[in-house]
């Protein structure tokens, strides 16, 4: 007897093509990710009206098809190219604890940094990596207060904008994706203006902005940006660092600053006693459900510009056997319980541009002044 034919009608059909997404993360644009893979409901079934085998998957497969292709509409038009070479550089000299923060205990910190960039400039030099020597030479500048340097493995950076002697308020800014020591003007530039911002506002030059580039932040073009892996890397870092400020300064308020993958960080910093407010921008979402999940005393804010590609992201957790892909609830969502601060028409990298009214409100929550609306300025 010949063998029965398959029904063709229940053999799964392939996923609908996927829109793709501005090129780059400051691009304006948005992806869409509201189409489930398999195309609109009820393709999946069969003629019969019977559920078909593409129906029947579980959810949480599709879900986490969905953040795959989602992501892949952004990443792919410039995942061609080329990743750069490892940069080497030497073994930073170990500096003291830094246990007291007067002016001459601080100064002798800094100088301990401009000396290690300054290895680390000859020996990018030397191995013909001209583009880092630079960037390095500009950070050496006798007007830079770095509290630390690395080099290494793509490089960890921690600068102080403003006088951490006198300090009353200390932002504590937490870059995202695609940031290491040859991109690392974009988060400088950004720690400058807030920095601005806060002595304008604040006007007695006790506002001070850290830029902390503590942790290998994961690449866009990477699969690590889906998951928290480099947060759990991250954290603990971030941890020591705010409990060395409060050392430091025990009067000081702390806000953690956090833009992206950085707000992944400062959800697992968050709880720390001493911060008084978490600030998410552009945020893809923390690893947690609610803000009570972050059991934290702390004010959680969060913001999104209407031109930021990364509101198209899922907002869900997808747990897998090797890994979870995903952050959960939508941070500027009312199921998320944070307040909402107006960011403006932006793009994704643009929230901390001079005369925003994104950067006027990250400003006004660490002053403990009352955000403005969307298209004001005070």
């Amino acid at each position: 007897m010949a063998p029965r034919p398959r029904d063709a009608s229940r053999a799964p059909l392939p996923p609908t093509a996927h829109p793709t997404a501005p090129e780059g993360p400051s691009q304006e644009g948005h992806t869409t990710g509201d189409q489930p893979p398999g195309g609109p409901a009820g393709r999946g079934r069969s003629r019969g009206g019977e559920p078909g085998r593409e129906a029947a998957r579980p959810g949480r497969l599709r879900r986490a098809l969905l953040c795959v292709l989602v992501t892949a509409s952004v990443v792919v038009p410039v995942s061609g190219a080329a990743k750069p070479p490892a940069v080497p550089a030497p073994v930073p000299a170990p500096v003291r604890p830094l246990r007291t923060a007067t002016p001459a205990a601080l100064a002798e910190r800094y100088a301990a940094s401009r000396a290690a960039i300054a290895d680390a400039e000859r020996m990018a030099a030397e191995h013909g990596h001209l583009r880092r020597a630079g960037s390095l030479r500009a950070m050496a500048g006798p007007s830079r207060a770095l509290l630390s340097f690395d080099g290494r493995d793509g490089g960890r950076t921690v600068e102080v904008f403003g006088d951490l002697a006198r300090a009353g308020r200390i932002a504590v800014l937490v870059p995202g994706t695609d940031t290491d020591l040859d991109r690392y003007g974009r988060l400088h530039g950004g720690a400058a203006s807030l920095q601005r911002e806060l002595r304008e506002r604040g006007g007695d030059g006790a506002s001070v902005v850290v830029a902390w580039l503590g942790y290998r932040t994961p690449s866009l073009f990477g699969p690590e940006v889906l998951t928290s892996g480099r947060a759990a890397e991250a954290a603990p870092g971030l941890r020591r660092f705010v409990r060395e400020l409060r050392a430091l300064r025990p009067a000081a308020r702390i806000s953690l600053v956090c833009h992206s993958y950085g707000s992944v960080v400062c959800a697992r910093v968050a709880s720390e006693p001493g911060v008084s407010d978490v600030v998410l921008y552009g945020s893809p979402g923390t690893g947690v459900d609610h803000v009570a999940g972050l059991g934290t005393r702390a004010t959680v804010w969060t913001g999104r510009a209407t031109g930021d590609w990364v509101s198209a992201v899922p907002h869900t957790r997808v747990r897998l056997p090797f890994t979870t892909l995903g952050f959960g609830t939508d941070p500027v969502s009312p199921e998320f319980g944070a307040r909402v601060f107006a960011a403006g028409d932006g793009g994704h990298s643009d929230y901390l541009r001079p005369g925003s009214v994104a950067l006027e409100n990250v400003a006004r929550i660490i002053l403990e002044a009352p955000p403005v609306a969307a298209g004001h300025r005070g």
